[in-house]
């Protein structure tokens, strides 16, 4: 039995799928709107702390 018929028998699967697509694009329009709105200072110092020893 393939897994899709699993999912095919839980009553409000749905619901999953979409309120974990809503978390994620919330998620990323925010991130998306803090990278614009940032300090470009701050963002240039937290893009060299992988090459700083």
């Amino acid at each position: 039995m393939k897994f899709i018929n699993y999912l095919e028998k839980i009553t409000g699967v749905d619901i999953y799928a979409l309120s974990s697509f809503s978390i994620f694009f919330v998620f990323f329009i925010l991130m998306a709107l803090w990278a614009w709105k940032a300090d470009k200072g701050m963002i240039d110092e937290i893009s060299r702390l992988p090459l700083e020893n």
